[in-house]
């Protein structure tokens, strides 16, 4: 497992929130034969130890109704000073070809300093700086229902958008937020090393891999995530969990 710090220049960045540090995770798959559910202890124990401001986590919770205990567990473990705000994800949802999934029902999901977000916003603040989040719906988001570009409040300092689809950056108009976190794609999870770069054998046709992107929509960072689906195990695609360091550009 790769635990990774990365600094995020953004440009205009209010003074109150450089230096604002958000934990990002992706993709647990929890309930299933792998080694999500330890990836993610070492996330949490790590997450303990450097005591993010922010946690972001990107769907796919949970591949199995038998691992919402220690999605549960994982998330009374976080305890970030603004909070810890999720989305679901496509496995979330039952929308998915992994013959492995049996989805949980989380809509009542109710952890103390956990917020999922379903197609609506939260606001914290820091230092008189509003951060506004904004979050996506993947049942919605399939339907071309969702709207976030409508939820996002101009007057926040940093708005802050969470989907589980990294192309939810050529759905928002230009510049509306600052940071865009998604996961989805697992990094390939089988890759093969070639002349020309790995080729990645998971969702061929992907545009953002892995890693952070300057895009129209805002710097969008891609988690590899922490689990698999369809095989239990990666090919030089590692998973991760990623400190995000916001910076003034």
């Amino acid at each position: 497992m790769e635990l990774r710090r990365v600094p995020v220049p953004l440009p205009g960045l209010a003074g109150a929130l450089d230096g604002l540090r958000v934990l990002h995770l992706s993709d647990l798959h929890l309930g299933t034969i792998s080694l999500g559910a330890r990836a993610l202890r070492k996330a949490v124990a790590w997450a303990d130890e450097e005591r993010p401001d922010l946690v972001a986590i990107t769907g796919d919770l949970v591949t199995r109704a038998r691992g919402r205990r220690a999605l549960e567990d994982a998330l009374g473990r976080l305890r970030p000073r603004l909070g810890t705000f999720a989305v679901l994800g496509n496995h979330d949802v039952d929308d998915s070809r992994d013959p492995f999934r049996r989805p949980a029902d989380l809509s009542d999901l109710a952890v103390p300093g956990t917020r999922l977000l379903r197609d609506d916003e939260a606001v914290v603040e820091v230092g008189g700086a509003r951060v506004q989040i904004v979050g996506v719906d993947p049942s919605s988001y399939r339907r071309g229902g969702s709207r976030p570009a409508a939820r996002a409040d101009r007057d926040a300092d940093l708005r802050i958008l969470l989907c589980h689809y990294p192309d939810i950056v050529r759905r928002v108009p230009e510049g509306l937020f600052e940071l865009v976190l998604a996961g989805h794609f697992h990094g390939g999870q089988l890759a093969v090393p070639s002349p020309w770069g790995r080729i990645r054998l998971k969702d061929l046709r992907a545009t953002y891999w892995e890693g952070l992107f300057d895009t129209p929509a805002g710097a969008l960072h891609v988690s590899r995530g922490l689990g698999t689906s369809f095989v239990p195990f990666r090919l030089w695609s590692r998973p991760e969990a990623t400190l995000l360091t916001l910076g003034r550009a």
